[in-house]
């Protein structure tokens, strides 16, 4: 395994999305203070936190076709630099209707982030790499929501919202010229690679696109069953997951009044959301077992939500704040897994799009329907009982997804890494 591309392209990954999950984890600081100077009711604010991913949807299909007939990287340095300008024109709005436009704007621009980044990883990591290229890349959204949270609670002992975004928005702008610089879009560009290491994974790469199955594109991924029963999956556990993310700094700031300490305190939850993240990921490849490690870890973070609204001990609702992360962060390693192995490898490429693209609106209905259920009621309970409810549904429809490719799975349909992974599953009584 060359060590070079390892150090030189997945870092400088990691810190360019750790960066976009900031603006997903900011937000969730700051709403009580934008709720307070705009005089915003909840529904309001959980609108604002969640057309950032009707702007998401629109660039993730063409980021990726971009990405892959033009270039990945150049296709990533200027969406960083128009989710920049947009994260500071977030700090500069004055209404409520301009900051739903900046963010509309900033989900556009980190929308075509994610496919560009998976089309980049393909050209530099091999099949039997992959895998780990994307865990060690995606451990960057807990581990921003760590860093984000205090870095937002400090900064706001100093300086208004308004400043804090604007601070905030540089750092992508810096960060883009990095990527442009060391980041490169094939090994044959890469002077920092020995010849010799350039050589062996271009035979590598070269040898698996032989292999490769000819992808039949979105119109065949929009007439298959098991791809819009992962959408809906995937938009339901989004629902949740988001609903929980974007709230949970307005529920820690009913602990204290204190901006940095609401900080630390939101990143108690997220700290545990990265260890169980890697656990569950590490434990659902020992045992070859996907469904369980998506499955479990909703059902516990649906329970945990449940029971946060009995107690009222600001010590055990962290407790269970922290359980209820664990929850929803712990399945993202097995969840992507289970596409490769169900789905038709000549969609396998146009499913995962779509899944991201559709399934992430949930990132909008669950901020909004929070918002919408504590003006109702007056507090939280029916906003996370609503979450819980869709992380439920989320595991019923793992569940369904599993049983009807266990019945109807066809070698023929798979690549050989997809007939060996369905192999190993039949070890664990479970293909997904």
């Amino acid at each position: 395994m060359s060590s070079s591309k390892w150090l030189k392209i997945i870092p400088v990954a990691f810190i360019m999305y750790m960066l976009a999950y900031m603006d997903r984890i900011n937000v969730g600081i700051l709403i009580p203070y934008i709720q307070e100077d705009l005089n915003l009711n909840a529904s309001a604010v959980g609108d604002i936190a969640g057309i950032f991913f009707w702007g998401y949807m629109l660039l993730q299909i063409p980021g990726g076709l971009l990405a892959s007939k033009w270039s990945a990287r150049k296709v990533i340095f200027i969406l960083m630099v128009l989710w920049g300008v947009a994260a500071i024109a977030c700090g500069f709005v004055q209404t409520e209707a301009q900051l739903r436009i900046a963010r509309f704007f900033l989900g556009v621009a980190e929308g075509g982030v994610w496919p560009a980044v998976l089309v980049l990883l393909a050209r530099w990591f091999t099949l039997k790499e992959r895998a780990r290229a994307n865990a060690f890349w995606m451990a960057c959204l807990p581990v921003s929501a760590v860093l984000m949270a205090p870095l937002s609670g400090i900064l706001l002992q100093h300086f208004d919202w308004h400043t804090v975004l604007v601070i905030e928005g540089f750092p992508p702008l810096i960060w883009a010229f990095v990527w442009l610089f060391v980041v490169k879009d094939t090994p044959e560009q890469a002077s920092w690679m020995s010849a010799e290491e350039r050589e062996r994974l271009d035979n590598e790469l070269v040898e698996e696109q032989k292999k490769a199955v000819k992808s039949k594109g979105y119109g065949a991924a929009f007439k298959n069953k098991t791809v819009w029963g992962l959408v809906v999956m995937y938009f339901f556990w989004m629902t949740g997951f988001y609903g929980y993310t974007l709230w949970v700094p307005s529920v820690v700031r009913t602990f204290t009044e204190d901006p940095a300490a609401m900080g630390w305190l939101t990143a108690i939850p997220f700290t545990c959301a990265l260890i169980g993240m890697v656990l569950n990921s590490y434990w659902s490849d020992r045992r070859m077992n996907r469904q369980q490690h998506v499955i479990i870890p909703l059902l516990i973070a649906a329970a945990s939500m449940v029971a946060g609204q009995f107690v009222t001990d600001p010590y055990l609702q962290m407790v269970l704040l922290s359980i209820t992360a664990i929850g929803v962060y712990a399945p993202y390693g097995p969840l992507w897994a289970i596409p490769t192995a169900v789905v038709p490898a000549s969609i396998v490429g146009a499913a995962l799009g779509l899944q991201n693209a559709i399934g992430n609106l949930g990132g909008y209905y669950g901020p909004k329907f929070v918002g919408v259920l504590k003006d109702a009621t007056g507090d939280f309970h029916a906003g996370f009982y609503f979450l819980a409810s869709s992380l439920v549904l989320a595991a019923i429809m793992t569940y369904i997804i599993s049983l009807t490719m266990r019945s109807s799975a066809s070698p023929s349909t798979r690549t050989e890494g997809n007939r060996n992974e369905i192999a190993s599953y039949g070890k664990s009584k479970t293909i997904v």
